[in-house]
């Protein structure tokens, strides 16, 4: 067991590796047979010309909140209502079951079918603790992971969720941090990986950041079955500031991670990075030029279906970019207002926005508008 100390690595040339992600159209051919029947005929239709299928939160037209299973045309499959705004989606293809998580301080999650929209079960967090936003299923689909808040304690969690006993609550795991956001499992389907932003928040305050002076982000990694610490990394010391929220795995198992930088709007700080277990994070370096565009705030981290290349949003600064895995090298940027919600799709990569916009990185000229708000993140199917 080991922490990260207060260093860095400059980025080094590394050989891209072959990914063993699944290709989407797998999911066309095998669980999206049975998927498909239980759609309703328009449904059937958007998914029959389909090259993929997402699921993103978002603001309905009428200003409530819902999550939606969408094309990557931007054609509606299905959507489920929510009670109050929702943040990230987790699926299980094994019982086809999908669930949205509040965004952070709510304490609500909603289990439900992708092909109706219809409700499964909701759950609702512990007294005094409530989601951050995130989760994932378990490789059989017997477990569901969230990232939640003690917030009494200021304490990040990895709860534990039994899903053939109704998705009961059956225990917890310490996040050895604080504003632990986004938590992924990594390929070996044993270690969960975590990042804690490090900052304390009490809903008694709404969203108040109330320790900038001494915030720790970190990059965990932690035993799923035990919830033993592997190793914790640390940004140095002067980059205490740079909240840590959310991450991508790369072909070589490198957790991508993006940035929130809490100091000085005139400061310019490395935003983006990787961890591995036991080696001190790696931050990239920008030219100038792209490192202003992203205005000190990454809002979502992808990867490519190849493993090979990254994608980062910044909704603050309107700008989406695509960087080589192996090198670290900028290979393309673009404006996309608001634009923060990232998928791998196909080739590329699928964005959406705020401003209900959506576009095929490298294949679309211009976006598809929807009546739908797009929130902060999209889940590939």
């Amino acid at each position: 067991m080991t922490e990260g100390a207060a260093t860095m690595r400059l980025f080094h040339r590394d050989t891209p590796a072959k990914s063993a992600l699944i290709d989407r159209r797998s999911f066309l051919i095998g669980a999206g047979a049975a998927f498909a029947t239980g759609l309703s005929p328009r449904g059937a239709e958007a998914f029959e010309r389909a090259e993929g299928l997402f699921g993103a939160s978002c603001l309905k037209r009428d200003g409530s909140f819902g999550c939606a299973i969408f094309t990557d045309r931007g054609e509606i499959v299905s959507t489920v209502s929510l009670p109050d705004r929702g943040h990230d989606v987790a699926f299980d293809p094994t019982s086809g079951r999908a669930v949205v998580f509040a965004r952070r301080p709510r304490t609500f999650a909603v289990v439900f079918d992708p092909t109706s929209g219809e409700t499964v079960k909701t759950l609702t967090s512990p007294e005094g603790r409530h989601y951050f936003g995130h989760g994932f299923f378990s490789p059989d689909g017997r477990l569901l992971y969230a990232t939640e808040h003690d917030y009494d304690a200021a304490k990040g969690l990895v709860a534990v969720y039994d899903v053939a006993a109704g998705y009961r609550r059956i225990g917890e795991f310490d996040a050895h941090g604080m504003d632990t956001h986004e938590a992924l499992l990594m390929p070996d389907g044993e270690t969960i990986v975590i990042a804690n932003g490090g900052i304390e928040t009490h809903p008694d305050y709404g969203r108040q950041m109330l320790n900038i002076p001494t915030m720790e982000p970190s990059i965990v990694f932690i035993d799923r079955r035990t919830g033993d610490l592997i190793d914790k990394q640390l940004l140095p010391q002067h980059l205490h500031k740079l909240s840590l929220h959310h991450m991508a795995i790369d072909a070589k198992k490198r957790v991508w991670f993006g940035g929130q930088y809490q100091g000085a709007a005139s400061d310019s700080p490395p935003l983006v990075g990787f961890a591995e277990a036991g080696r001190p994070l790696t931050l990239n370096e920008f030219r100038p030029a792209d490192l202003a565009s992203l205005s000190n705030y990454i809002g979502s981290v992808a990867v490519s279906r190849d493993g090979e290349r990254i994608a980062v949003s910044s909704p603050v600064g309107g700008t989406v970019m695509i960087l080589d895995a192996a090198t670290g090298r900028k290979l393309q940027r673009l404006r996309l207002t608001d634009g923060c919600g990232l998928a791998p799709d196909d080739d590329g990569f699928l964005a959406t926005s705020g401003r209900g916009a959506m576009l095929r990185l490298e294949e679309d000229d211009r976006p598809t508008t929807s009546d739908l708000e797009w929130d902060n993140h999209i889940l590939a199917l």
